[in-house]
């Protein structure tokens, strides 16, 4: 049975669903002012992809004990995954900024080499789209690092590779986009400004109306609302044309006719950067669909105004069925609700 959307806010609002929800000091007592603001964040996210290009895991940049996860499995930091085949950066960049929890999310691409056998030249370097996400410690060291990387299809050995779904290949499509849309980067009035918990009930309900769909739930979409997937869109307003050159269905539209069912349950629900300035919400998921068997790691960027979601990006990985994000425990994994990550 689908939960009410204004049920799943006031269950935030009242911290059911999470730790803190309200964006007042609590009792009236100051929060604690953090040295980490926008431009310190996203410069600390500058810094963390150059060290990935770089091969450099500096003591000055990183905790002692910092833990790092690619695609939901934990690996040395330095030398495996991204860090091991990093070329460059990419053009495309869009930061989260999140100065309450001193977190701090990125949705983009970098360079990455590519080889067809372990041994033998490296092929020319391809774009890759990345989510990632850094966790700022009370030194000013980052203490978690976690990151989604959509590489393209490549072949072990000489045969063609067979694309994995028909996104086409992700950093390509999104290197194309060139920079994110100015409506994501626009300033909120602050009288029109919501609370954290708000701006996390609205993107969760995006994740509610979708999984196990039949078309009668509630949607909060803006009538402009545009949604890119892997780079390509996916649904916009009327007369937008998608990524197979036809015109694509309105955001609500769609969830009213089309994405019926599609996906059997969303889990592992994490809202890991929020934005009131611009009213964006970071979060990831996993999306299970069981009847093919596999799920999708899919980190996801909401545009919300006025209670509704005008814009949405995501980059995403088919996964194996039931993955878990790694930064949780089992029972948070298989959870269908609400994690404000802190």
């Amino acid at each position: 049975m689908k939960r009410s959307f204004h049920a799943a806010l006031a269950c935030l609002a009242l911290g059911l669903a999470g730790p803190a929800a309200a964006d007042e000091p609590p009792g009236g007592v100051p929060l604690p002012q953090q040295n980490c603001q926008r431009e310190c964040l996203e410069g600390t996210m500058n810094k963390y992809l150059q060290a990935m290009v770089d091969q450099k895991v500096n003591d000055g940049l990183f905790a002692r004990d910092v833990r790092f996860t690619e695609n939901g499995v934990q690996l040395p930091l330095g030398n495996e995954g991204l860090w091991a085949t990093a070329t460059g950066l990419g053009n495309y960049r869009f930061y989260v900024p999140d100065v309450e929890t001193q977190q701090v999310t990125f949705m983009g691409t970098m360079m990455e080499e590519g080889r067809a056998r372990s041994t033998g030249p490296a092929s020319p370097p391809d774009p890759v789209g990345i989510d990632v996400r850094l966790k700022i410690d009370d030194e000013g060291k980052i203490s978690e690092v976690e990151q989604i990387v959509a590489r393209p299809d490549r072949p072990l050995g000489p045969a063609p590779a067979t694309p994995a779904s028909g996104f086409g290949a992700t950093g390509a499509n999104v290197e194309k986009m060139g920079s994110p849309h100015p409506i994501f980067l626009e300033t909120v009035p602050e009288n029109e400004r919501m609370s954290r918990a708000d701006l996390i009930a609205v993107a969760n309900q995006y994740f509610e109306a979708m999984q196990r769909n039949d078309g009668k739930g509630y949607y909060p979409f803006t009538d402009d609302c545009l949604r890119h997937e892997n780079g390509m869109i996916s649904a916009g307003p009327p007369g937008t044309v998608g990524m197979t050159g036809n015109p694509v269905m309105t955001c609500k539209g769609q969830f009213e006719t089309s994405l019926l069912g599609v996906v059997t349950g969303i889990r592992d629900r994490r809202f890991v950067a929020v934005d009131r300035e611009r009213g964006l919400v970071f979060a990831f998921g996993a999306f299970d669909h069981r009847s093919i068997n596999w799920t999708w790691e899919i980190g996801e960027i909401f545009k919300i105004e006025k209670n509704q979601i005008r814009r949405i990006e995501a980059i995403f990985i088919r996964g194996p069925y039931g993955v878990c994000s790694g930064w949780g425990t089992y029972e948070q994994c298989r959870s269908e609700e609400i994690q404000d990550v802190r």
